[in-house]
């Protein structure tokens, strides 16, 4: 293997989530490919394109040249008409053709993967025309086919795979965005402490600290007297942050001690995802 030591989780976890995206889409009939996912304005069969779209990119493939219909509602800015892109692309196409073009695409992908040699710090094409590192690249690449394995679970009927290598991944990421959520998003005040107990097949204790300047730090020792706790469980917490859900349809499976106010800050903005 060529792959630098520091890619292979992100490589790994791709392999787990994209082999588990084939097997749940190989046995669907056509109507099953139209079924509403919880991302918002996509079916399964968005979903798949979406996922194929993004591997293309990995590959380096030219973005497909098509206009967009005016009338999706769910696309409101730059970032979403450029996924957009190779989504709309293939909404006519049949069940064979969206599995065959998967198989092919994952094919290409383990064959990349096989002969990547470059350093984590390579730059790389990114989205919209930005540029990141290699190492950006397949992290976040990792997490969004997990989340996207996800949201095909859900429409499917088919849950599992909060614990794969993939939701690591997407707990490491969207972890790295609470100190922004929290100190930024939701104006916690300075020298604070915000403590997230998260429960299920993936537990973690984490702190937000806010400090005198208003920075927010992530944490691993518990604070004493936190101005707010947030206990939920692991799936609620990725839906809430990938926007998957609103707050109102799991306050149920939210209890939140403290500041109730800096609490219901903290929940309006938890969504990181775009």
């Amino acid at each position: 293997m060529s792959l630098h030591p520091t890619l292979q989780p992100y490589a790994d976890a791709w392999t787990h989530s994209i082999e588990a995206i084939s097997e749940l889409v190989n046995p669907l009939v056509e109507g099953e490919w139209n079924r509403r996912t919880p991302c918002p304005g996509w079916s399964v069969r968005d979903v798949v394109s979406h996922v194929i779209g993004l591997d293309n990119e990995m590959l380096g493939d030219p973005r497909p040249i098509h206009t967009l219909p005016r009338d999706l509602y769910h696309v409101t800015n730059e970032h979403q008409r450029y996924m957009e892109m190779q989504v709309d692309v293939r909404r006519h196409h049949t069940a064979p053709e969206m599995t065959s073009e998967l198989e092919y695409t994952i094919i290409r992908r383990n064959r990349q993967l096989r002969n990547e040699s470059r350093e984590p710090g390579t730059k790389v094409r990114g989205h919209v025309s930005t540029e990141v590192t290699l190492e950006q690249s397949m992290r976040n690449h990792a997490f969004n086919v997990w989340v996207h394995e996800q949201d095909l679970r859900a429409a499917l009927g088919r849950p599992g795979n909060l614990d794969s290598p993939g939701a690591h991944i997407a707990r490491d990421v969207l972890l790295a965005e609470l100190p922004r959520v929290v100190a930024d998003d939701a104006g916690a005040p300075r020298s604070s402490a915000v403590v997230f107990d998260v429960h299920g097949p993936i537990e973690f204790l984490r702190t937000i600290r806010v400090d005198i300047q208003g920075r927010g730090t992530l944490e691993t020792a518990p604070a004493l007297g936190p101005a707010a706790t947030l206990i939920l469980d692991w799936e609620t917490y990725v839906r809430l942050a990938c926007g998957r859900v609103s707050l109102e349809s799991v306050t149920d499976r939210v209890k939140a001690d403290g500041d109730p106010e800096l609490a219901a800050s903290i929940l309006r903005n938890f969504t990181v995802t775009k």
